[in-house]
């Protein structure tokens, strides 16, 4: 019916260029040509329209893509008209004219359909109305005003008139780009900018605002939800780029604004090309693999293409969801879930025997500051030991890379989690040392919504009414999404050429008490108002503000922008310090709290114990005490 429909049309476009070359009263002379050229001319441009995929394309949705092809089309078709009656007959008795007028017509008359079946089909919008703005509103349907008048902005609106499911009506934009003021898209105003907003929303009874600005920094996003805010009105946004993996904009992807979006720093862009060579096709194990950064790092790496993905992980639940989250979005990608610890020796031998990995990413470990300083023996056992036992089977099954998921706490280190990693780096590049894998290190700040962040913790206690518990009022930590950590985590591993601790430019710290009140505005709430903000004092280990960087070190540049390398970074690393690890060792198994500080700020003279505080757990032995006979 297509292509019937195209091939009249054409022949009428055909003869009323005859028509209108002759004025009206074309000669016999001339339709006699037309009569003989018809007949090839017609099915000619219809191989050609077909050619150009005229015929792909539902008519319902034509778009500027589809008249872009019908143009093409046209264009082919008419080189095709002039080769043949040039080789025929140089033109001889036929009118240039009529070429050039058979050629607008043809993609007048064939584009105008198209674009009238899909204005009568619009589902939307009623038949005598064809302007969005000045339609009728239907009842179920909220007032929407979208800020930002842009691509983005562009595509919401376009959506929101050809789906009839859809509960949105737009009835304008603001934009701060004065260029584009008292413009229209698809019939609809740009009415001001966005300091205008809170009259509009009286004006016009606006009961919902749209932010359509995926491009917008932290403090410009943070600007308009403050004039958002004052409205009163409910106010969600679309996801950053990075969120959009498709490009597609759509209203399901609109959502409330989250903390990550106000986070104090640019978002960091990373080079997942480079990424890609590295793992594209290799076996890629993964530790802690059901936990925030690496169950992100599983859903990173999948998607990249390896050839198998191992995953290591001591929670069973956890360990079970991330795989069967990973078989339903990746079908085809080779899957193996490996339930035990890694402190497992035994275990992790059999596992790296068995699937012979390339790449290592080592992300298990305890992480909760209070929790190891109350426990340091299980922060040993698991952060240490465990990072041992990966380390040896990376030096002993050949494995090519190894990246170590470290933290800015291990920087001067007030707590036995940030000793603990500080020694699984010093380890890690003992190995470094004396094995061809290549072993690196990632530090990099708090992640958003990480397991055991402030974050979850907040949101908890708003939802109970408050107050929400800061530890103190100048406290300040460095914050980074959890797929930026990741893809740093993964980039770091691109560049390294062994033994380097990269870091990350992670901006401006933030105080934890603007977290909270960000978090508690972003919620509906008035901070210190409806939700009161009540300071409980730093928890044991605690720091008033991390560091990236030691005193002692120094950073340089690498080829990623947003990426740093440690100068000073690496530390010679003796075989003693497998001897400091089996005392460790020793302590741990004896549950010995001030023994194993005082070993590790041995290990790590910048580790600052707070001795004085802690309960001796030690079992008490008849015949004098065990760990004596350790020391001895």
């Amino acid at each position: 019916m297509m292509v019937i429909c195209d091939a009249i049309l054409v022949a009428i476009a055909y003869f009323f260029a005859y028509v209108i070359r002759f004025d009206w009263a074309p000669p016999a002379k001339a339709l006699a040509i037309y009569g003989v050229t018809v007949l090839w001319i017609v099915p000619l441009k219809i191989v050609c329209l077909y050619f150009f995929g005229a015929y792909k394309g539902m008519w319902r949705y034509t778009s500027l893509y589809d008249l872009l092809n019908i143009l093409k089309a046209c264009t082919a078709a008419l080189a095709a008209v002039v080769l043949v009656i040039l080789f025929t007959t140089r033109f001889e008795g036929f009118s240039r004219g009529v070429v050039a007028l058979d050629f607008i017509l043809t993609f007048l008359v064939i584009s105008a359909v198209r674009v009238l079946i899909r204005i009568t089909l619009l589902g939307k919008l009623e038949r005598k109305d064809f302007i969005p703005f000045y339609r009728k509103k239907a009842l179920s349907e909220k007032k929407v005003l979208i800020v930002g008048a842009g691509n983005t902005g562009e595509k919401l609106l376009r959506e929101t008139t050809d789906n009839p499911d859809l509960p949105y009506h737009v009835v304008g934009f603001v934009d701060d780009n004065p260029k584009k003021l008292n413009q229209a898209i698809h019939g609809v105003p740009v009415l001001g900018n966005k300091m205008d907003i809170p009259g509009f929303i009286q004006e016009m009874e606006i009961d919902e605002i749209i932010i359509a600005i995926p491009s917008a920094t932290s403090d410009e996003l943070r600007a308009i939800i403050d004039i958002c805010k004052k409205t009163g009105r409910p106010f969600k946004t679309v996801p950053g780029i990075h969120e959009l993996i498709t490009n597609n904009v759509s209203v399901s992807a609109v959502r409330n604004v989250r903390y990550d979006d106000l986070l104090r720093r640019p978002a960091v862009q990373l080079d997942m090309a480079s990424i890609g060579c590295y793992l594209s096709g290799k076996r890629v194990l993964v530790t802690g693999g059901a936990g925030s950064i690496g169950s992100e790092l599983c859903r990173q790496i999948a998607a990249i293409g390896p050839r198998q993905l191992i995953i290591v992980e001591r929670d069973e639940s956890g360990l079970y969801d991330i795989e069967m989250d990973l078989l339903s979005t990746y079908p085809d990608l080779k899957t193996t879930a490996v339930l035990g610890s890694i402190a497992h020796e035994v275990l992790m031998a059999r596992t790296f025997k068995r699937y012979m990995p390339e790449v290592v990413f080592h992300a298990a470990a305890y992480k909760h500051v209070p929790l190891m300083e109350v426990h340091p023996w299980q922060s040993v056992s698991n952060n240490i030991v465990g990072s041992h036992v990966i380390f040896k089977m990376c030096h002993k099954h050949h494995v090519k890379h190894c990246v170590l998921v470290s933290t800015d706490k291990a920087v001067r280190p007030t707590n036995v989690m940030g000793a603990s990693k500080r020694f699984s780096e010093l380890i890690c590049q003992y190995y470094d040392q004396i094995s061809p894998c290549k072993f690196v290190a990632v530090r990099f700040g708090n992640v958003l919504g990480s397991i055991g962040s402030v974050l979850p913790l907040f949101k908890k206690q708003i939802e109970k009414g408050g107050p929400v518990f800061v530890t103190h009022p100048e406290i300040t930590r460095y914050f980074m999404t959890i797929p930026e950590s990741v893809s740093l985590i993964l980039q770091a591993g691109g560049l390294s050429n062994g033994s380097e601790i990269f870091v990350l430019k992670m901006g401006t710290p933030v105080k934890i008490v603007d977290m909270a009140r960000d978090l508690i505005a972003l919620s509906g709430f008035r901070p210190d108002v409806d939700i009161k903000i009540q300071y409980i004092g730093l928890r044991p280990g605690e720091k008033m503000y991390e560091e990236l960087i030691t005193k002692d070190e120094d950073i340089e540049a690498t080829q990623h922008d947003d990426i740093m390398v440690l100068k000073n970074g690496h530390r010679d690393s003796s075989p003693e310090i497998l001897r400091h690890l089996e005392e460790l060792k020793d302590l741990a198994d004896l549950s010995d709290a001030i023994g194993i500080k005082k070993k590790l700020y041995e290990i790590v003279p910048e580790y600052c114990p707070e001795l004085e505080h802690d309960v001796d757990y030690r079992p008490r032995m008849r015949g004098g005490s065990e760990i004596d006979k350790v020391r001895s």
